[in-house]
């Protein structure tokens, strides 16, 4: 609860403010990006209709991440987390999101370093838990 507030501060702050070029020109088309991203029960990260699943976001940039998890082989979260989409360079910036089972939205902001950021699961979910790891890359 306490990180998606952050994030929705966030995400206002950063409009208000002109985040960018791009959170303006988000905005006069109807509201941020969403970009949808599964959390399987195979212990992988999927994106629709790439094979290696990446994020490309540009610095900036306002978005909204719609996460659906799917329960792996094993979880064991007293708060019914079954994965996290997890970035440990961005985790002071709001990006550290426990999933629970169903479908979530986050809403982001990509940070002002373009580069490449490891996105990863911190949840043992079962067999290929170590391998739930996925790109964000920010462009400029």
């Amino acid at each position: 609860m306490r990180t998606r507030r952050t994030m929705n501060a966030i995400l206002v702050g950063a409009c208000l403010l002109g985040a960018g070029r791009t959170a303006a020109l988000a905005a006069d088309a109807g509201g941020p990006r969403i970009i949808d991203v599964t959390a399987d029960s195979d212990n992988r990260f999927k994106v629709p209709k790439q094979k290696e699943p990446v994020i490309t976001m540009k610095v900036n940039e306002v978005a909204v991440l719609r996460i659906t998890a799917r329960k792996g082989g094993e979880w064991d979260q007293k708060d019914g987390a079954i994965h996290t989409f997890t970035i440990t360079a961005l985790k002071d910036r709001g990006w550290d999101f426990r999933l629970k089972e169903g479908t979530q939205k986050f809403p982001v902001v990509a940070p002002a370093e373009p580069g490449e950021y490891v996105v990863e699961c911190t949840v043992k979910c079962g067999k290929g838990h170590d391998d739930m790891k996925m790109k964000l890359v920010v462009t400029p």
